[in-house]
Parts: C-alpha cells; sequence; structure tokens
C-alpha cells in the first residue's frame, strides 16, 4: 500500500493548476449588496452574481439594503470589517457612493459597481460594469416613434428619481419624441420602477380620462403595471403601443400574448459574469478596465423568438 507521500507531487500539481484547494484554505469571500431583492431584474443580477462567483471558487455575503442609502453603507461598512476580498454593490443612490468607495479602497479592497453607474469618478481600486444607458431610451423611443406612426400622446413612466439610469433613460426618450412634432409626451409620473406603483398611477390616469397612444416605461415592471392597469379596467392594451426595458421572462411572456410591443434587452447574466470576472481580476492583481460595458439589444415582435429562452 503506498504511503501519502507517494501523492504529494500529484497533490502539489493539482494545486497549482487551481483544481484542488489546500486543506485548511478558505475561499475568498465576495460582498455582495443590492438595492433590492424583491426586484425582477435585479434578482436575474444578483443570482447571476452568486452562481458566477460559485464557479470561480468564491463564496458571497449578499445583502438586501431594501431601498436605503444608509443602510448600503452600513452593510458595506461590515463587510469590510467582516474581512471580505472584494466587493461587488448595485447602489441605491447613485450620488451617494463616495462613502463606500472611499471605505474599501482605504482598507485595499476591490470594489466593482454594477448596473447602476455611480456619479462619482472612481478612482484606482473602483470599476463599473453595466450597460450604456444612454442607448436604451433613445433604442425604445426610437421603436415607439416608428410603431405609432410619428403621432401621438405618450405617456413616460419614470423609475426612482434618485438613480441616474432613470434620469438618462428618461431624457433619451425625450431626445428621440422631440424630433416628432407630433407626438406629446403628456405625463410623466414616477413610479419608482414598481410594478405595483405603475399600475395604480396608470389606473389614476385612465380615471382622468387622458388619452393615450402609448407608453414608454423606464424598465418592464412599470410597463406590465400599466398593461394590469388597462385589462383591469377592461380595456384592451394591444392598441396602445407599450414599451419596457430588461427584457425580464415576463415581458416576454407579455410581447408574446401581444400586450408589450417593444423592450430593450438589458443583460444581466451578462452584467454578472463580467462583475465577477473584474472583481476576481483585481483579487489577483490584475489590471482591469475602469468601465465595461454590456450592449443592449432591442427586442420587438420580429425578434423575440431570439430571447424566448
Amino acid at each position: 500500500m503506498l504511503h501519502d507521500k507517494a501523492f504529494a507531487p500529484l497533490r502539489a500539481a493539482v494545486i497549482s493548476m487551481g483544481l484542488l484547494a489546500p486543506v485548511g484554505v478558505q475561499a475568498e469571500t465576495i460582498g455582495v449588496s443590492m438595492p433590492w431583492f424583491d426586484d425582477v431584474w435585479l434578482t436575474v443580477l444578483r443570482n447571476g452574481i452568486q452562481d458566477n462567483a460559485s464557479k470561480a471558487g468564491f463564496e458571497t455575503q449578499a445583502e438586501d439594503a431594501n431601498g436605503d442609502v444608509n443602510r448600503q453603507i452600513d452593510q458595506v461598512t461590515n463587510m469590510i470589517a467582516s474581512g471580505v476580498d472584494a466587493l461587488i454593490v448595485s447602489p441605491v443612490d447613485t450620488s451617494a457612493t463616495q462613502v463606500m468607495t472611499q471605505q474599501a479602497t482605504a482598507a485595499g479592497i476591490p470594489i466593482v459597481y454594477v448596473a447602476r453607474k455611480p456619479d462619482e469618478e472612481l478612482p484606482a481600486g473602483a470599476v463599473y460594469v453595466g450597460s450604456d444607458e444612454r442607448t436604451s431610451g433613445t433604442m425604445q423611443a426610437e421603436e415607439v416613434a416608428r410603431q405609432l406612426g410619428g403621432k401621438g400622446n405618450v405617456i413616460l413612466f419614470q423609475g426612482e428619481l434618485a438613480v441616474n439610469t432613470t434620469t438618462v433613460r428618461s431624457n433619451g426618450v425625450r431626445t428621440v419624441l422631440a424630433q416628432y412634432p407630433d407626438i406629446a409626451i403628456v405625463q410623466e409620473p414616477a413610479a419608482n420602477y414598481q410594478r405595483n406603483q405603475a399600475s395604480d398611477l396608470m389606473t389614476n390616469i385612465i380615471t382622468s380620462g387622458e388619452p393615450v397612444d402609448a407608453i414608454i416605461a423606464n424598465n418592464d415592471e412599470m410597463a406590465i403595471g400599466a398593461i394590469l392597469a388597462l385589462q383591469s379596467a377592461g380595456l384592451d392594451p394591444k392598441p396602445v403601443v407599450i414599451a419596457g426595458i430588461d427584457g425580464t421572462a415576463d415581458a416576454l411572456g407579455q410581447m408574446q400574448a401581444g400586450d408589450l410591443d417593444v423592450t430593450v434587452f438589458h443583460n444581466a447574466a451578462g452584467q454578472a459574469q463580467k462583475a465577477v470576472e473584474a472583481a476576481g481580476a483585481m483579487m489577483r492583481g490584475e489590471p482591469v478596465e475602469p468601465v465595461t460595458w454590456v450592449p443592449f439589444e432591442l427586442v420587438t415582435q420580429e425578434n423575440l423568438s431570439s430571447y424566448m429562452n
């Protein structure tokens, strides 16, 4: 029977190839702070981060900020104190990331912001992974204008006003529609990216008798909320051109039913993968681009089948 020493060279070779961690060595941990756990798209992003981290041999510690910027800062502070090796953060408020950035970089812990780009200029040790929001609202509005034939009344449902994603997406819509003199944005309610809030606001709009030819929402959840409000009022959503952003499974189902006309695929899986890759590279001391873009993709009835899986 061979002694364990006979396997020492093989074990050392396996460890050097990263296939087997040395006994007693703890896996590196990535702290993850998300603005909401109950948001559909952010849930896909969070699950993707955890899955990619697990595949790469990292552990994760995920926390829900529940829309509270101070709670998120406290979470990051506690994660740093607990000794995480890297951070991935999707900010509650994109104008309030400085404290988290300063704490992480002072502790020498890499921080990757994902999906919501901080307003601050990020220093060394902090990077951003996401999609160029300047294109999402533009793509969405151009397709709506085409389907409207350049004429109609539009309701613009906005997300959280403290997040620059909302501002950039809405400005993209406004810039495009300003080129069409016969298209008017008649209301711009903020539904905070929430389906229920959009449904309630749409119910009020229906009750007011405001003529609506199109609904453009900063995300799919608000677009779906508007659809549900129309259906609850006994109205058919199909004559109204309705657009969202994200390309969630629920949104694609609404498109398949013919009630949602446009969405812009916001690649949560791609952002999750790139965020974990960036965190891993930074932990290893490798150079990482300050910004990594994951492209948006327009989805309509014409190419819907390509996204159904």
